[in-house]
Formats: structure tokens, C-alpha cells, sequence
């Protein structure tokens, strides 16, 4: 996720980072240009009419177009807002589980922290990995309940360090019992692991309806299409400048959409899950051995 000042207008206008959707649609913008200016030379070389009329057609869909694209991108944030709630609702439950566990398990049983500790911080990092459909083992704390040749084979390794997490903390329970809801207080947290899970899966795995997306990739291709046809008519090479503008500001709303529907990829306005992930880590550890270290 990119870091930046909100308030720096005059940076953010003349940055570009290597995911701008300018660097992106420049070469595009080129072309149409091209094909603008070659539509206007013809026009104006065998067809010097005026037909301003031409233009409505251009000027009332517009304003429709951008509707669709409101409601469009305003779709995607609502998912990825929704992810960092999720995300951040993580980072809570991970810190209220250690917390619970803190005051339940006796600073004299070290390596039961020890083990409860890497457990809970292993789940954001599993997490974070299986969204991204990935299988790798990197950053995980393997312990003696969760080996290494085991967790390798397993499919959904959320739902197995949530499982082994379960059960080191129903044995925590049963040897430090101090009232009979010792593991109701618990569970309330991890339950709320699953549940993250689940509803991170929701988003991740419905997209936009396919018909939709189409839909609007094909009316802002005819729109654009059209538009040195209709305008070159009326203002000449000025349609040039204008036709590419307006096609980097409707293509980019559909590429910035799309980028941000499904937020827990690697792209550069992706939720920063990487560093939450190590911010739990280092908040767990803090509760659970700070005070050995």
C-alpha cells in the first residue's frame, strides 16, 4: 500500500509511481490520439461540414457513463473498506486472545506461551498467504504442535492453526482452570478467527458479476470510440487533447476499480497486510514473553 501526505496537493499532481494509471493507459492514449488526429484530418479535408447536433449523443451518455462508474468504484471501495475492517478486526481479536491468555496461563509455563504465541502469530501470516493463493512456508513459527511436513501437506492452513490454536488453549484451560467459563471467554476469540477468515474468502472469491464488468468495458469502448468521429467534426484538432483526456479518466476509474475490489493482493493499493501481519506478531510477543525477555 502506498504511503503519502493527503495534503501535499502539489506533489500528488505531478508524482506518478509505477502502478499510476498513466503509465499504464500512455501508450493507449497514444494511439488514440494518433487515430483522433488522422479522423479529423479526413473530416476536414473531404467532409468540411458543421454539424454540431452531432455532439448530444456524446454529451447525455457521458453524464450516464458516469454514473455507471460512480456506482462502479464506489462498489470496489466498499470491498476493500470492508477488508480493512476485517483486517483490523484481526488485529484486536489477536491482541484481546494474547491478552486473555496472558492473565490465564502462568508466567512460570514459558514454553506454553511460547507455543500460544507463534500459534496466534502464524495465523495472520497464513492468512494473508492463503488469500493470495500462495503456499508459501515463509515467516511461519513451526512448534511441536504445528510441525513442518504436517502443515505443508494441509489445504486450508487458516483453518489448521486455528484448529491447533483450539486445542493448546483447551489444554491451557484444563491445567490453569481458575472458573468454570475460563474457555467461553476464550472462545469468543477464536471463533472471531474463522469468522475474519470466512468473510475475507466472501470478498475474495465474488467478484464483480461478469456481465457487468463487460458491460462497462464495452460502453466506455464505444464511447470513445465514436467520439472523433462526432467531434472532430465540430472542433476540429482540438478533439485530439479531448478525447484522450477523457479517455484516461474514464479507463482509469475502471482500472482503479478493479485494482481495489479485491484488496489483498501485492498491487500498490492493496491493503498493507504484510506489515499488519508483523505488527500482530510483534504485539502478541510483547504480551505473552514480554516480560521474560
Amino acid at each position: 500500500m502506498v504511503t503519502y501526505n493527503p495534503k501535499d496537493w502539489f506533489k500528488l499532481i505531478i508524482h506518478f509511481h509505477k502502478s499510476d494509471t498513466f503509465r499504464i493507459l500512455f501508450p493507449t492514449m497514444l494511439l488514440l490520439g494518433s487515430v483522433t488526429w488522422a479522423v479529423c484530418f479526413v473530416e476536414k479535408r473531404y467532409l468540411p461540414m458543421d454539424v454540431p447536433a452531432l455532439t448530444i449523443f456524446h454529451q447525455i451518455s457521458g453524464f450516464i457513463i458516469s454514473l455507471v462508474l460512480v456506482f462502479r468504484i464506489n462498489t470496489a471501495y466498499d470491498r476493500w473498506w470492508e477488508g480493512r475492517k476485517l483486517w483490523g478486526s484481526l488485529v484486536n481479536n489477536s491482541r484481546n486472545l494474547a491478552i486473555k491468555l496472558h492473565a490465564l496461563v502462568p508466567r512460570e509455563e514459558v514454553a506454553l506461551r511460547e507455543e500460544l504465541y507463534k500459534l496466534i502469530s502464524n495465523f495472520p501470516f497464513a492468512l494473508k498467504e492463503h488469500l493470495r493463493n500462495n503456499d508459501t512456508l515463509e515467516d511461519i513459527l513451526f512448534t511441536k504442535s504445528l510441525t513442518k511436513p504436517t502443515y505443508s501437506k494441509v489445504a486450508h492452513k487458516p483453518n489448521y492453526i486455528a484448529r491447533q490454536l483450539t486445542v493448546e488453549c483447551l489444554s491451557a484451560v484444563d491445567k490453569h482452570t481458575r472458573t468454570p467459563n475460563d474457555y467461553l471467554v476464550l472462545s469468543e476469540n477464536l471463533n472471531q478467527l474463522s469468522d475474519i477468515c470466512g468473510a475475507c474468502e466472501r470478498i475474495k472469491r465474488t467478484p464483480i458479476p461478469y456481465s457487468y464488468s463487460i458491460f462497462i468495458k464495452k460502453v466506455i469502448f464505444l464511447y470513445i470510440i465514436t467520439m472523433p468521429v462526432a467531434f472532430g467534426l465540430t472542433i476540429g484538432y482540438w478533439a485530439v487533447p479531448i478525447v484522450m483526456f477523457m479517455f484516461y479518466a474514464f479507463a482509469s476509474l475502471e482500472l482503479i476499480s478493479e485494482e481495489i475490489e479485491d484488496p489483498f493482493g501485492t498491487d500498490s493499493n492493496d491493503l498493507p497486510t504484510d506489515e499488519m501481519s508483523v505488527r500482530i506478531k510483534e504485539n502478541v510477543r510483547e504480551i505473552l514473553l514480554g516480560d521474560e525477555d
